[in-house]
């Protein structure tokens, strides 16, 4: 009698991976060609290293970790890298007859077929997570085309010209090279540092900076240049700033990159901030906001007036909770318009505008001319200046609901910001709804969390904001996390919503830590206190949270 396999659902389910209201909800949702391991994974429901696994349980198919997996580069020559990138599968070793393939789908047997085909070696098929294989094809197959393209460079300036217009120039497809593994890797910016004698490729993956290549100098033009061609800029002016931006396709992706040079010692520095188009910023719970913070920030944005301030240095994830709030704003009744620099997501049926300085349209203007143009709800990028602010709440003032971001350290620190730009307290008071100060942390990646009892100092942190902790999660680091012990990032809020008793101290000039006590009285969140309760709840680490928030 024939074994009946065990549905990968149930066993899931079995092992206490998941719930099965999850799972029902999962194949309720799922569209009818994608399978339900990626449905459960797109919903952040299981980890790539619990799917593989329970995989290995369903189908008696072992897995491998790629992590300094000791490849023999020669058999790179007999899959092609098309193929290997198309169908995700990476070739392992041989055996005798057998190639050892791992494969993110080892039941695809039309590719198994083929590949026994082309090769002529029986295809003995192995379970691997698609990071894993995308990072080894990105590293060995690109390593050695890598190696090629350097070989292949014209060595004079004109042969140089010339291959800048040619799409199979090395020097284009080196360029290519570069964005397709910043991708890969989910880097969120790609730095191209001049040095006095090499030129470094550094991402940056979870906030933190790493090297990823490191090219000869002679190579530093020519890359200056054609990242310049893309972007639109002007490739013989090399001694002031420059911003740009390239629209294009990376692993058929739609990607947006803002391309900002800058003119050092060594030559022009250039900084492209990577914008994936198919991410998914739109769902406002999805943000982190702890339920306390999540009802506050929903009561505040359904007002029909008044500013709503996101605060946070660059890079904290301002932009993401602007266009959730947007979007959760976002229907028919309502005219939205919203004034950037840059426009960095598109959004549908938002009237967005673009500031250009080089015609005169900066924020201020922009904004003037939104007033006429009978909006409900304005989002102005940053308010960087008392005209920018002036108009915004003019526009608060007048029935209008307004959002817009800040470069302040904290929530009260924004309210001190807007006096010093010159705005009246009574205006502020009159304008001024919520402010949300927002960090961005890493989280403790899922593969390799391991539970540890919390040391005197961090028991100690706890206790002085009032809260208590015996046990702390820690990645002990593995392949998923490049050995971190961190996998992604989410974000820490502080909501301060701006009341009659704060109203009051602005009023008369009162100061910060006034306004910190009432805020205290009112049971507000700060920072640190939003980052130790996600350390309880095995989300983050002690160290992370007072790497972006400070203790009182």
């Amino acid at each position: 009698m024939a074994k009946i396999r065990k549905r990968l659902g149930d066993i899931l389910v079995e092992h206490g991976l998941l719930t099965q209201d999850d799972l029902n909800e999962a194949l309720q949702t799922k569209t009818a060609d994608q399978r339900i391991g990626d449905a459960l994974l797109q919903r952040g429901l299981i980890t790539e290293q619990q799917l593989i696994e329970t995989l290995e349980v369903q189908l008696g198919i072992p897995h491998v970790s790629l992590f300094r997996y000791p490849f023999d580069k020669n058999l790179f020559n007999m899959v092609p890298k098309e193929m290997a990138k198309r169908n995700q599968l990476v070739p392992l070793k041989v055996e005798g007859d057998k190639l050892f393939l791992a494969m993110t789908n080892p039941m695809d047997y039309i590719v198994i077929d083929d590949l026994r085909l082309m090769t002529g070696f029986q295809i003995q098929p192995a379970i691997a997570s698609k990071e894993d294989v995308l990072k080894a094809i990105s590293k060995y197959y690109d390593e050695e085309s890598f190696d090629d393209l350097i070989g292949e460079l014209p060595v004079t300036k004109q042969d140089q010209q010339e291959d800048m217009g040619d799409l199979d120039a090395p020097i284009v497809r080196l360029v290519s090279q570069i964005l397709s593994n910043a991708v890969s890797l989910k880097a969120s910016d790609v730095h191209m540092d001049p040095q006095e004698n090499r030129v470094l490729i550094r991402y940056r993956i979870d906030g933190s900076l790493r090297t990823e290549r490191i090219l000869p100098k002679a190579m530093q033009g020519m890359i200056t240049a054609r990242i310049k061609i893309l972007a639109n800029l002007d490739i013989t002016e090399s001694r002031i700033p420059q911003d740009g931006r390239i629209k294009t396709n990376v692993d058929m992706r739609p990607i947006d990159l803002r391309v900002s040079s800058l003119p050092t010692v060594y030559g022009e520095k250039i900084v492209m901030r990577i914008l994936d188009l198919s991410a998914n910023l739109t769902d406002i719970s999805k943000l982190g906001f702890n339920d306390l913070n999540m009802e506050r920030f929903m009561r505040e944005i359904d007002k029909p007036n008044g500013i709503i301030l996101i605060s946070g240095p660059t890079g904290s994830g301002k932009s993401s909770t602007l266009y959730a709030a947007l979007n959760k704003l976002n229907s028919e009744e309502v005219n939205i318009i919203t004034v950037e620099d840059p426009v960095e997501y598109q959004l549908e049926g938002i009237n967005q505008i673009q500031v250009n300085t080089n015609v005169g349209l900066t924020f201020a203007d922009g904004l003037r001319s939104i007033l006429r143009q009978d909006p409900d709800i304005v989002m102005v990028g940053e308010i960087r200046d008392k005209e920018t602010a002036d108009i915004s709440i003019r526009a608060s003032l007048t029935g209008h609901l307004v959002l817009s971001t800040i470069h302040t350290n904290d929530s009260i620190a924004s309210i001190t910001r807007l006096m010093d730009m010159g705005i009246e307290p009574f205006l502020v008071t009159a304008s001024l709804n919520a402010v949300v100060a927002q960090r961005l942390i890493r989280k403790v990646c899922r593969d390799c969390r391991e539970i540890h009892q919390a040391t005197e100092r961090e028991k100690h942190i706890f206790e002085k904001r009032g809260l208590s902790i015996d046990t702390i999660a820690r990645g002990k680091g593995c392949s998923q996390c490049n050995m971190t012990g961190y996998r992604g990032r989410m974000a820490i809020h502080e909501v301060l919503v701006v009341n009659e008793e704060i109203k009051d101290i602005i009023n008369r000039n009162g100061t910060a830590g006034e306004i910190r006590e009432v805020a205290i009285r009112n049971k507000t969140i700060f920072l640190i206190d939003d980052g130790l309760l996600k350390v309880k709840e095995g989300m983050t680490t002690t160290e992370e949270v007072l790497r972006v928030a400070m203790m009182d």
